[in-house]
């Protein structure tokens, strides 16, 4: 067992994991935030996205060792119980939830990407291209 020390959705956690444990199962099963998904578990639906300082990265391809020292953030940061942020806003308005099952990750990926600036039609579609949607039969 290995003592991590992180930073989750702007609070500190300190926890014994096993080294073998994948962030995904650390967020969702030692601290219930279940928004992030686990698809594939092999990092190409894009389910599982969550921010690593900042940088989209996929959970399910991580080990929760691997975080120590650095701040997380899931889908369960953007409104932290207040108002919608205007990206979820946005997808709300435009129905672009349809199930939700690939939409955390999405909104996280989203968040990255805008945090940059203003991005290009090719960075959207090239950010979009790493997530699976399963209703609309992965167009």
């Amino acid at each position: 067992m290995i003592e991590i020390e992180l930073t989750v959705n702007g609070r500190s956690v300190r926890e014994t994991v096993e080294p073998r444990l994948l962030l995904t199962d650390f967020l969702r099963h030692r601290l219930g935030l279940t928004g992030t998904h686990v698809g594939c578990e092999h990092g190409v639906c894009g389910a599982c996205t969550v921010l690593l300082d900042g940088v989209s990265v996929r959970g399910c391809c991580m080990l929760a060792i691997q975080a120590d020292g650095s701040r997380v953030d899931t889908v369960e940061s953007l409104a932290e119980g207040g108002p919608l942020t205007e990206l979820q806003d946005s997808f709300r308005r435009h129905h672009a939830l349809q199930c939700g099952f690939c939409t955390p990750g999405i909104l996280m990926a989203a968040t990255d990407l805008l945090s940059r600036g203003r991005p290009t039609r090719a960075e959207i579609a090239d950010m979009l291209s790493g997530h699976l949607c399963r209703c609309t039969g992965y167009t």
